[in-house]
Order: C-alpha cells, then structure tokens, then sequence
C-alpha cells in the first residue's frame, strides 16, 4: 500500500515542532564536530524556505541557541544544510568575492525512487510503499559497503527524506577536504547505471567480456538475491510486453534467441517474470555447445549479471555528490506533503525499515499532549521534549553517530598535541 498525504503540516504544528521537538543541540554538534562551535558551525551556510515558497540563502550562526530562535522566528517549511565558507556566509555582501568560497562540506549522495519508475511495478510517480522501499535498501546495502571498504570512510549518516528517497552525509575529514573534481571522480568511480530513457543499455562497466571489476563483483554478490526476489518474484518486472521487450533489448547479438523468447512470450503472456527468465538461461544452455561455444558462453554471462546490476544497482543523482556548494534538506526537518519526519536509518537494519511507521509532526505532537501537564513541560523552555516521543530512538541513533565524531576530533587534537 502505497504511503499517502495524510498527515500534511500546518505553519502552527511546524512551529510547536521546531519549540519542542527539533533537536537543535544534537545537529549542532553533528555539524560541528564538537560541543563548542567550530568553523564547521559558524562558517556554515544555511538555506530556508518559507511559505509561498520564498527562499532565503546565505545564513548563518554562531550556535545552536542561535539557530533555533532564527529558525522559530522565520518558521520554514523546511531549512537546507550548504557547506562551510571562507568567511561567514552571512557577511556575503560585504566579503569581496574572491574572499568567499566553499571549503569544506560532507560528502553527500541522494537517491530517489522516482529512478526507479522504469523498472518498479507497484508504484509510481510520488508514491512509495513497503515493497518497492526494497530498491532503496538494496542501494543503501551495497552503496554503504562499497564507501566504507573501497574508500575507507566510517562516518556515514543515512536520512530518510520524508517520501520518497534516502540521503547519505559522510563526515570524515578526508570527504569534507574532497575538491569538487575529487568529488567528480569519487561519484564516477560508483556510478553504474548512465543513460537516458532512450537508452536501453545503461550498464557499460567491462571491456568486452571481461570479468566484472572486483568492486562490481562483490556488489553483484549483494544484488543476484535481490534480482530474483524483487525483480523476478515481487515486481514481476517482466510480467508485462512492455517490460519484457525491455528484457529482450539487454540480451546483445543474438537475434535467433530474442526471436525464439518473443515468440514464446507472445503465445504465453500469462507466464512469470521467474519463468520468462528460466527461459533465457534455458536458451542460452542450449546454445552453450560447439564450435565457438566458449565466446558465446562468455558473453552471455556478461549479459546476464549486466541485466541483473541494471535492474538492481543503485541508481544515484550524481550532481547532487558532485559539488560542494550543493544544499540539501537538513536531517529531521518535516516533509511538507507527507508530515513525516527526515529520520536517520540504520543501513544494517534497513530491510525492516518501513516509510510508513516514520512519525509525523502532528503524531509527534499528539504524543506530547498526551501526557500530564507536568510531564509535558508546559509554560517553560523546550529543549529535549524529544524524549518523551516516538521521536527518541532516531535522535539517539544521531547522537550515537555524533559520539563517533566527537572520538575523531579528540584523537586528532591530541595527535596534535603530542607533535608539539
């Protein structure tokens, strides 16, 4: 069942969510990277929308106190996180502007289910549900290995956008120093699926038909499941002639087997994604004898794990990662048609996570005033009413990432320290 607008937010309940439930202290030190604000806080530059849709950029503050009563004086539909600058972006107009520019900024990387709308079968469009969440979690899988194994990095944030995708921050010293060419690079190097609609081939990774590259290879370890579970089994993506066609075009210089499966199909529509691709391997077994059997062979393994990284590799808005000046939608802000809450997601757990159970602004609030009036805080300052909602266990689980960072920085200071 598809996630529907049903809880959408309200200028009022977005303001009683930024004074008693945003964790302001908490995102604070994740930017940071210490109790105290450092240039990665002061320096950094902040983004709001406002309602009708007014965007204000180039803001600034020297804490999180400061943060908090800017953000509940202006009261955004929602605010973005930009990098940090040579000088405080709010003394933009008065720095020459040889003086400002991006120096420092978390690696980033977006991926939206819009992507998918190719290939999933369940849903389109704005809409997400539980079943097709599992092309997200086959990306955040594979993407989170691959970062932490072949680059090293360790602190990964995951955030559920509110509807529809998953972002990821990463906050190790070496991603905030990435130039943007680095960071061009970086995002080439795990980029698999490029192409237009037009374009039915979209996975060009090997020479010929060379084994695949042992990164790709471990991922395609990852995804082989994944193919027949979700492609075969719970999309049924080859259900249709439309989507077996698309099938077909992947299946590379050989007309005779695309000839004898169109016919097979035709005369049986009503077979299944798991039989129409019992049939291909069939085919190709019976071909794989004889003269010249070894090419062929070959070349068909090829296709076949080229077909699977197609229908389940993670696809990615690469210019989002590209460059360091991009912004993007703060953790734990509120998605304006869904209400729900911009949570982080633990990438182990991330096959039970359900879009569905994330909470809403109005729930969280409705939680609050559930509880006793002195319990609920009321007529005083509201700094952690997170604690008492459903809201806990996702600012615990920034807090718990945040304790990482703060590690990093002590070691790095008293590395420092011992130099001298």
């Amino acid at each position: 069942m598809a996630i529907e607008d049903s809880d959408p937010t309200t200028p009022d309940l977005m303001l009683a969510f930024y004074r008693r439930l945003y964790p302001f202290k908490s995102v604070f030190t994740w930017l940071s990277h210490e109790h105290a604000p450092t240039k990665l806080f002061t320096h950094r530059e902040f983004a709001f929308t406002l309602q009708g849709d007014v965007y204000l950029r180039y803001n600034s503050f020297a804490s999180a106190d400061e943060l908090k009563k800017q953000v509940c004086s202006l009261n955004p539909t929602r605010f973005e996180i930009g990098p940090v600058y040579s000088a405080r972006p709010r003394d933009k107009k008065t720095v020459r502007p040889a003086a400002f520019s991006p120096q420092l900024r978390e690696l980033v990387f977006d991926i939206d289910m819009t992507d998918y709308d190719s290939i999933r079968t369940c849903c389109s469009g704005a809409d997400i549900c539980r079943r097709c969440w599992m092309f997200i979690a086959a990306a955040v899988r594979v993407l989170d290995r691959a970062l932490r194994d072949q680059f090293g990095y360790k602190h990964l944030l995951w955030v559920y956008s509110g509807r529809r995708g998953i972002h990821l921050w990463i906050s190790d010293r070496e991603a905030l120093e990435l130039t943007d060419e680095q960071r061009r690079a970086l995002v080439g190097w795990v980029t698999v699926i490029q192409g237009g609609k037009d374009m039915h081939k979209k996975v060009n990774v090997r020479l010929g038909n060379k084994p695949l590259p042992p990164s790709l290879a471990s991922a395609y370890k990852t995804l082989e499941p994944v193919f027949h579970d979700l492609i075969l089994t719970d999309q049924d993506c080859f259900a249709s002639k439309e989507g077996w066609e698309a099938l077909l075009h992947l299946i590379p210089n050989n007309q005779d087997i695309v000839k004898e499966l169109r016919e097979k199909w035709e005369s049986e529509p009503g077979r299944s994604s798991e039989d129409k691709w019992q049939d291909f391997e069939d085919e190709v077994a019976s071909r794989s004898k004889g003269k010249g059997s070894a090419h062929f062979q070959s070349t068909m393994i090829a296709a076949k794990e080229d077909i699977i990284l197609q229908y389940t590799y993670p696809r990615i808005d690469a210019e989002v990662s590209k460059h360091r000046n991009h912004l993007l939608k703060a953790p734990f802000c509120v998605h304006p048609k869904t209400g729900r809450v911009c949570v982080p997601v633990d990438p182990r757990t991330i096959d039970r996570f359900d879009p569905a159970r994330v909470p809403t602004v109005a729930q969280l609030l409705r939680e609050l005033d559930s509880l006793a009036p002195a319990e609920n805080g009321s007529g005083g300052e509201h700094h952690s009413d997170w604690e008492r909602t459903s809201l806990k266990p996702y600012v615990d689980m920034l807090d718990k990432h945040v304790m990482g960072l703060l590690e990093e920085t002590r070691k790095m200071k008293q590395k420092i320290d011992l130099s001298w």
